[in-house]
């Protein structure tokens, strides 16, 4: 069963069991998923790397909403939006930790053969497609510059 059709029993399970803010998070999700599937050139499919990228994306922009609305004294807001966004990550592969990702940049640094700060773009390009899914972009690039600094 592939992402797309995951969602859409969930979607079932959510309303079997009146669950509104799972609820609303997979109708969302399946939105952008639809969207997605019919924009010119996408053939009307949907492969599970596209999918996860578009739950990512959505994971981001919710972490994103909730800072704006901590930072507005809107906690209501905010615990809404983290509500979803731990609904939207149950989809996504567990994420790597601060020692996995080390140990897995090293080995792509050694593969790569970067030496210093001017190969950082070398790095980030093999980094962010082997690691895409297991790790934040913005935690890759900073650990690579540490790394490699």
């Amino acid at each position: 069963m592939d992402l797309f059709e995951r969602v859409s029993e969930d979607i079932k399970t959510a309303m079997k069991a009146r669950d509104k803010v799972a609820l609303e998070t997979l109708r969302n999700i399946k939105k952008v998923f639809l969207e997605a599937k019919t924009a010119p050139g996408a053939n009307d499919t949907l492969t599970d790397d596209a999918a996860l990228k578009i739950i990512q994306k959505l994971v981001k922009q919710g972490k994103d909403a909730a800072d704006i609305y901590v930072q507005q004294s809107r906690q209501d807001l905010a615990n809404d939006e983290l509500a979803q966004v731990k609904v939207m990550e149950a989809y996504l592969p567990k994420q790597m930790t601060a020692e996995e990702l080390e140990a897995a940049l090293k080995e792509i640094i050694a593969e790569v053969g970067a030496s210093g700060g001017k190969d950082m773009g070398k790095v980030m390009g093999v980094a962010s497609k082997k690691l895409a899914g297991l790790a934040e972009g913005r935690a890759i690039s900073a650990k690579v510059k540490e790394l490699l600094g």
